[in-house]
């Protein structure tokens, strides 16, 4: 007998990291592998469907409409798992499924179990695999200005620079905004030092992983893709040598400093 609405489903809202198996936490493994559907960017269910699975793929750009079709599913008494890479709740489905639940909210949804679980984000990621860039106060941005204007994204780089956070840029540079992560730069060139660590972090923990150490000066935007991880130092970032290779780190204390007016 198929389920009905009031008997309520589940809905786990999960991420899988930002590479292959070994970055995925068992408890969101267990939770994928209890799933009977998943929801998401096709792509993300390729790396972890089973023949189990009912797989509803979907673009990346409809994250509204996901939602609620992964909260009908549940709502017909599925366990359905919501997919995303790296972190859900960072730049991803978790925010979608709130938004929709607060705003749009279906009285077949109230008895929907939901759970939130965290995964791997591509910025620890890209940290871990660097040194320390973030091993103080930091700041994350997405540079894309498709559900936020160019505006509000400039401003919130410069008072960053200006509180000298080290920073992540999510979605830094692509075929149809390849300007922006150039502009940001130079944004960030009228604040902060010259020699400011900066690193270009892609694909990371992927077959195709490539680690890029560069300084604010020399920063070269055309080396970047939608792929890649932008990492920004604050003042005390400093690079070294260990094991034949490059890292850099923000000390963990900050002395007290001037304050430029």
């Amino acid at each position: 007998m198929s389920a009905t609405a009031s008997s309520g489903g589940i809905l786990s809202v999960v991420g899988t990291g930002p590479a292959g198996a070994a970055w995925m936490s068992p408890e969101t493994a267990a939770l994928i592998d209890e799933a009977t559907d998943l929801v998401g960017y096709g792509p993300y269910l390729d790396r972890v469907a089973k023949p189990h699975h009912r797989c509803h793929p979907s673009d990346n750009r409809v994250e509204l409409v996901r939602a609620a079709q992964a909260l009908d599913l549940a709502a017909e008494g599925r366990h359905v798992a919501v997919v995303s890479g790296g972190d859900p709740g960072i730049f991803a489905m978790a925010a979608a499924i709130c938004e929709v639940l607060a705003n749009k909210a279906s009285p077949a949804w109230q008895d929907v179990k939901l759970g939130i679980y965290p995964g791997i984000s591509a910025l620890q990621a890209a940290a871990a695999r660097t040194g320390a860039p973030l091993g103080h106060d930091f700041c994350v941005m997405s540079l894309s200005d498709v559900l936020k204007p160019w505006s509000v994204i400039r401003k919130r780089i410069t008072l960053a620079a200006q509180a000298d956070f080290a920073m992540a840029f999510y979605n830094p540079r692509s075929s149809h905004r390849p300007w922006q992560l150039g502009e940001a730069l130079e944004v960030l060139r009228t604040v902060q030092a010259a020699e400011t660590p900066v690193i270009f972090a892609r694909a990371v923990g992927r077959a195709d992983e490539s680690l890029h150490f560069t300084t604010l000066a020399a920063a070269d935007p055309t080396l970047v893709d939608m792929q890649t991880l932008v990492l920004i130092g604050n003042s005390l970032a400093r690079n070294f040598e260990h094991g034949g290779r490059q890292w850099v780190y923000s000390p963990r204390d900050y002395p007290e400093q001037s304050a430029e007016t």
